[in-house]
Parts: C-alpha cells; structure tokens; sequence
C-alpha cells in the first residue's frame, strides 16, 4: 500500500489538505471519500484497510475548518467551500487515474456535501455511496432553535451554537474514546453560520433529489441518534435513478463502517462497487 498526502489552495487562499492511498499496482476503480461534521479524513482506516488490499485507490481531503485544512474550526461562508474543493480535488484524480471510474461516499454531512454534488457534477461519476446521509431536519429540531440559528448566522455566524454527542458515533467503545482522544477531531460547538448552510443545503436536496439520476447505495444504522435515519429513505424515494439501494442495519449506530458489525457492511459496499465496474 503506498500512502501520500498534498496540499491545493482554494481560490479564496486557503490550504485544503487531501491523502490517497494506493494499491502496489494500477488501481481498478477510485473511491473518493467526503468525511463528515467535525472529524477528517484519516478516520476511515477501516475502509482504506478493506478497499486497498482488493485493487481500489482510496482518497479523501479534510473540508475547509476541518483536520488539517485551514480555516476556522468548523466554520464557513458558503456550502460552495465545501463542494468547490471537492471538485477540484475530483479533477485531480481524473488527472492522476485517466479514464479510472471514480465513486464518491459521503458520509453524515458528507452525504449532504456529496449530494450538493451530485446535483451539480454527477455525469463524471460511476456512482455513489451514502452512509448516514444528514439529508434530513431531523423532527426532534424546534423551528425555535432553527429561527435562532438563522438569525445568529447574520449576526454572529462564528458563534457555538450545538455540539455532537460522541457517545452515539459507534457502539464500540475504542471508537469512541478514540474520537474524544484524537486532535484533529473537533469537540466543540458546531457554528451558527455552518449549521445555517447544512440547513439551507439540506433543504435544496428535499427539493431537487428527483434529478440524482446515478446509481446509488445509501447504508444507514436504524440506532442512529446523529442524524435523522429517515433521511436515508426520504433520499431513496426522491431520487429518479433506476438503479438505487437503501439498505438499513438493525441495531447500528451512525459510523457503520466503525461498528462491531463493520465487516457485512463493508462486503456489501464491496459487492455493490464490484457490480457496478
């Protein structure tokens, strides 16, 4: 397995941060991983891990405000800062693998993020996985606090205004005590600015999914606390692609690829790329 790693500046002067690992020889197929809220790419060990060994080259950036990109800690001015670099970042793996069939997952807020994406840029894709889509308001927010995050992302957008529970990523215990334990890992208040953009973003999705028409294969835990498990579903319904698969595990939490019961997941990600080639 070889690992390298780079830097690209965005066109407002940013460094955005990315690594790749690759297979000894020439890689089958590209997976591009969109990592979510608060965590980065280096997180997705278990992926890397499976994926590589078995032909595919994996490569994931760290979004603005995020590991080790620049920027404020969880914090931008418009959701273009996130899709901007992913679209640069996809170019140049175009570059670098010719002709290659790239496949984007996203997970969590990635799965938004890479959503956005495919409304704007899915013809250069072969398909995409979504893990734990944050597609979806979640019923349990007060369209109080949304009022209230509205109007601080005008006035005071760097302003904390909700944080994650961590307890609720992964059923497995190291996972999470690894999580609270790594630094480029975010624990504080997500600001008001970034969770005005998610909303707004989230609600584009609800509006135009009907015109994803890629393959799709969203996985989602049925224990999720997270995020809204039924943005999954909502996604799976809207979506005109002909080709689509939802599936739901019972009992799992948001980071299926980090539960105990990982390994399925994992094979039916496999088996999903694999007939997708």
């Amino acid at each position: 397995m070889i690992h390298a790693e780079g830097r690209f500046q965005t066109p407002k002067g940013a460094a955005i941060y990315y690594q790749h690992w690759q297979p000894e020889s020439s890689p089958k197929a590209n997976l591009l991983i969109v990592h979510g809220l608060a965590e980065h790419s280096g997180r997705y060990v278990n992926l890397v891990n499976y994926f590589v060994p078995r032909g595919y080259a994996v490569y994931g950036l760290d979004h603005i405000g995020h590991g080790k990109s620049d920027g404020t800690r969880v914090y931008l001015e418009r959701f273009d800062d996130f899709t901007g670099p992913l679209k640069t970042y996809f170019d140049l793996i175009q570059g670098w693998h010719p002709g290659k069939p790239v496949f984007l997952l996203g997970h969590s807020m990635g799965g938004l993020i890479g959503a956005i994406y495919l409304l704007e840029h899915q013809d250069k894709l072969k398909g995409a996985v979504f893990s734990a889509p944050a597609v979806k308001v979640s019923d349990t927010v007060s369209p109080v606090t949304i009022a209230i995050g509205q109007l601080l992302s005008g006035i005071l957008p760097k302003a904390g205004l909700l944080a994650l529970d961590a307890t609720t990523i992964s059923k497995d215990k190291s996972v999470v005590e690894a999580y609270l334990n790594d630094p480029l890992v975010y624990t504080g208040k997500v600001t008001a600015r970034l969770a005005a953009e998610m909303l707004s973003a989230m609600q584009r999705v609800t509006a135009q999914a009907a015109a994803i028409r890629l393959p799709i294969l969203l996985l989602q835990g049925s224990a999720d606390r997270l995020i809204d498990p039924g943005g999954a579903q909502m996604l799976y319904e809207k979506a005109s692609a002909p080709d689509k698969t939802l599936k739901v595990y019972d009992g799992l939490y948001h980071e299926v690829f980090n539960e105990p019961e990982r390994e399925q997941v994992l094979k039916d990600v496999e088996a999903w790329l694999e007939a997708h080639l």
